[in-house]
């Protein structure tokens, strides 16, 4: 297949506004993508090589792109940076210098295959080791010596992680649905076949060469992560009871990392709340699964956390992220000791338990656990009253816990695999601010400091996530709360990130001096949410021309590496705090 059909597709995609629109161009390219390449298709068309899970980048910088279009079109690299400080897109200069090249040479080359450049790319993304930077060098530019213009728009971008199609999983789901699954009524059959494997391109393979009942008899995958269920959030107990049916089961919230771990006999493999595989930065929770769980194969959900080994204590999150590293890993273990409290189980033994209600879940969970000092089953408790959860709420926080959690306990309550919905129910509270809760927040631009920040960021721009429209929505500037350590690893932390011009996916009327790709969050806190006619979240849902914003924001010191973008709070969780602190305050 010409990759030449890929690029004309995304050209036309990147060229309209309309999600329908582009729902009907990216359903034509999969109708007629053969079926052996449809999984590459799918995966390019997210802007990678293979689901998230699998750990394998390109790792291409911008400046190494900027080296690699020098080398294929013969122009200096100070001309081509000249070019992208117009523009602000490396592909549309990358597109631009290979039409100078084409026009002065009227060279012909053989077209490009689909194949070609995902193998191509598949090499750049596996070079390791001395020279590798050269090695990958060598293998773009020759990729862009070859490609048209177009082609190579679209091939710089996906590289340097910015396709800029505005194309989320769920519209590649749509699209699929279309061209594979006989209509968009198949669309909920893919959807949960994606949620419980978390492979998009695994899933457009199955139901292109074996149809829609295959997707039907689809079932959890070991080795491949189920999308984790969410919570929704609510500001009072007596919410929560009503929205549950007057009675639920109450479990400690515990302030550590989400982990998925799988079970295959004598191997055990541990995915974040992001999916991303850690079980080299946690080889001593992959050793506790494997000892502890009865289950020869299990899918199970725990959160780990960090522990004073002499008095059983819990301790922050913070204490918890000096285990994210990849080197020092035998000394971080023995420095910050960890232990697992389970609170789900996905798999055991060939059945699939998200099809199964909620204490089912749980009473197979507490068969397969073997318990111990530093593995437990979460803490928990029924519930049908008000008085019974703030007691045990209050037992939570007075044991270091960040706050409860409150399930379902009705018989449709299944794991709903990458959903967020009223089956849980966080709920925590904070004594000495007006907002009931933290926020995790992305970060998507930086404005320069003054005097003591003269040589670091003064504030952060921060957004909440719309999933309705896939669009980051600006809602606070923070300045405060940050340690000296923090202001000089942010910059750092943010190079990988920074863009040339606001992000396509980013909402704001503030002009921030420096922009950044949606992808780092951190946990803030704020006085009280307001009407604002700057920030654009949840814009127009309150009063006509203006958002909502977080005022006098406070950074907790929680990096949330655990979350995700789209995992930030979203724009709704802050009109629902911002509906909720008016009743508290109309009731005072």
């Amino acid at each position: 297949m010409k990759f030449s059909q890929i690029a004309i597709c995304y050209m036309k995609i990147e060229a309209t506004t309309k999600r329908l629109e582009m729902t009907d161009y990216l359903a034509r390219l999969l109708e007629i993508t053969p079926t052996e390449i449809i999984d590459k298709i799918v995966y390019l068309t997210q802007g990678k090589l293979y689901p998230d899970f699998v750990n394998i980048e390109m790792g291409i910088a911008e400046k190494l792109a900027i080296q690699a279009v020098s080398r294929a079109t013969g122009k200096s690299e100070q001309e081509i940076l000249r070019d992208l400080a117009k523009t602000g897109d490396i592909g549309k200069t990358a597109q631009a210098f290979l039409i100078r090249k084409t026009q002065a040479t009227l060279f012909q080359v053989t077209p490009l295959t689909v194949e070609a450049v995902y193998e191509t790319l598949d090499t750049i993304a596996r070079t390791s080791g001395a020279g590798s930077l050269d090695k990958k060098l060598s293998l773009l530019a020759g990729l862009l010596s070859r490609a048209t213009p177009l082609e190579a728009k679209y091939i710089v971008r996906i590289v340097t992680g910015s396709l800029r199609l505005g194309i989320a999983d769920m519209t590649v789901l749509d699209a699929l649905a279309i061209a594979h699954g006989g209509g968009k009524e198949s669309r909920d059959d893919l959807e949960r076949a994606y949620n419980i494997s978390s492979d998009l391109g695994h899933v457009a393979k199955t139901v292109a060469e074996k149809g829609l009942g295959k997707i039907r008899r689809f079932t959890v995958i070991l080795g491949k992560p189920i999308r984790p269920m969410l919570a929704e959030r609510l500001g009072s107990i007596k919410e929560i009871l009503e929205k549950l049916g007057d009675k639920c089961m109450a479990e400690f919230k515990y302030d550590g990392e989400r982990m998925q771990a799988h079970k295959k006999e004598d191997h055990v493999t541990l995915f974040s709340r992001r999916l991303e595989n850690i079980t080299p930065q946690y080889p001593d929770a992959a050793e506790l699964v494997m000892k502890h769980i009865k289950a020869k194969n299990a899918i199970i959900e725990a959160e780990i956390v960090a522990i004073d080994v002499d008095t059983g204590e819990l301790k922050p999150f913070q204490e918890l992220m000096h285990r994210r590293r990849k080197h020092g890993v035998a000394e971080a273990m023995s420095e910050y000791p960890i232990a697992l409290f389970t609170f789900d189980l996905l798999f055991a033994d060939g059945k699939d338990y998200t099809q199964e209600p909620f204490l089912t879940r749980r009473r197979k969970l507490e068969e397969i656990v073997i318990k111990s000092d530093r593995v437990k089953n979460t803490r928990s408790l029924k519930v049908d009253n008000v008085e019974d959860m703030e007691r045990f709420f209050e037992s939570a926080i007075e044991k270091g816990c960040e706050g409860i959690i409150c399930k379902s306990t009705s018989d449709d309550s299944f794991y709903q695999a990458g959903a967020r919905g009223w089956m849980w129910i966080k709920y925590k509270r904070d004594y000495k601010s007006e907002m009931t809760d933290t926020v995790d927040l992305v970060v998507v631009g930086a404005f320069h400091g003054r005097g003591k920040r003269a040589r670091t960021y003064g504030a952060l721009l921060l957004a909440a996530y719309n999933p309705d429209r896939n669009v980051f929505e600006t809602v606070t500037k923070c300045g405060t709360g940050f340690t000296d350590e923090d202001l000089e690893k942010i910059p750092k932390t943010m190079r990988k990130h920074m863009t040339s011009t606001r992000n396509i996916r980013v909402e704001s009327t503030l002009k921030a001096d420096v922009w950044f790709k949606p992808a780092v969050v951190l946990e803030v806190l704020g006085a009280e949410i307001t009407l604002s006619p700057i920030h654009t979240c949840a814009m127009d849902s309150i009063r006509k021309g203006s958002g909502l914003a977080i005022r006098f924001p406070r950074f907790t010191g929680n990096f949330r590496v655990d979350k995700s973008a789209e995992d930030a709070t979203t724009h709704k969780e802050i009109l629902r705090m911002y509906q909720v602190q008016l009743k508290n305050l109309s009731q005072s």
